[in-house]
């Protein structure tokens, strides 16, 4: 029943055992001594950098499967931040409830101030940028291509993390060598590539193209780079059905773009949406169709 599922729905957690360090666009972080982090995904989801007002039911479990699902097959090529522990472990049993499946426990790590974007198709800001210049965070890019091309070779876009209810901003590889250094932005960027490049040709044998997606990266004590937050889920890459891709136009999506869509139609007392907080209510079709496409990646992904 829709009405129990959002009654069930996860907005925001309330741990009274741990500490809250941080509460992100979706996830709620609780410290666990001075070493590790419970992550904890609610069930909020976030649209031009604005947390909407309505969760998306049962999407933080959903999320964090697929996460755990893209750790444990890109574990090769670099080290991640789960500790393998059971987030279960550290709270008290009248929090169970708010962590089950939908938590890791995991690594505290100094987290790079950069995020690793890697794009294999145009879209977005890639492609309105694309349009302007012919380039793509500096990156120089073949006349001719359309909404949705596939590109030549996968490029790497970073950009710096924006305080919450700020937009990301898109910089050069040059500009990320000058906040981390050249030889750290190198290895972040030729990871980078590789889990992208892994990921999309693993998905593409399941009927996805991923188009894009963000890395977050930490160093641990010893300076090992390693991968954290989230990775490759719907939130933080553009999932297209490969029966629904054509180049020129949108394709249907398995991310957010449903609800990008809807609130570029939203009015506010009958004026556009600035895109500012607070968001328009999302209606209940929005909510489930939403929840469905989540579920629908997740099944295709791992069946």
């Amino acid at each position: 029943m829709p009405g129990t599922a959002m009654n069930n729905a996860l907005h925001e957690s309330s741990l009274h055992s741990l500490p809250l360090l941080a509460r992100g666009k979706v996830r709620d972080n609780y410290a666990v001594g001075t070493d590790r982090i419970l992550m904890i995904a609610s069930d909020r989801l976030s649209a031009f950098d604005v947390v909407m007002g309505e969760p998306i039911p049962g999407k933080g479990a959903l999320l964090t499967k697929m996460a755990l699902f893209w750790f444990d097959k890109l574990g090769h090529v670099v080290p991640n931040h789960l500790t393998g522990d059971d987030p279960l472990s550290v709270v008290a049993a009248d929090e169970v409830a708010q962590v089950t499946d939908r938590a890791m426990l995991v690594k505290r790590l100094k987290p790079l101030p950069v995020e690793a974007v890697v794009r294999g198709y145009l879209a977005g800001s890639g492609w309105k940028e694309y349009q302007e210049s012919q380039e793509v965070c500096g990156e120089k890019l073949p006349a001719g291509l359309k909404n949705a091309s596939k590109l030549p070779a996968p490029i790497f876009t970073p950009a710096t993390k924006a305080e919450m209810g700020e937009h990301d901003e898109n910089i050069s590889f040059a500009r990320m060598c000058e906040i981390v250094g050249t030889e750290l932005a190198e290895k972040v960027r030729e990871v980078s590539i590789r889990l992208y490049s892994e990921a999309a040709a693993f998905a593409l044998t399941k009927g996805i193209i991923i188009a894009d997606t963000k890395f977050e990266f930490g160093l641990d004590d010893a300076g090992t780079l390693t991968l954290m937050d989230e990775v490759l889920t719907p939130d933080s890459s553009r999932y297209w059905p490969v029966e629904g891709y054509q180049e020129g136009v949108n394709p249907p999506s398995y991310d957010k773009q449903f609800v990008r869509d809807w609130l570029e139609q939203a009015t506010v007392d009958g004026q556009p949406w600035g895109k500012t907080a607070p968001a328009p209510a999302l209606p209940t079709e929005v909510i489930e169709h939403t929840a469905a496409k989540y579920r629908e990646a997740l099944e295709r992904l791992t069946a």
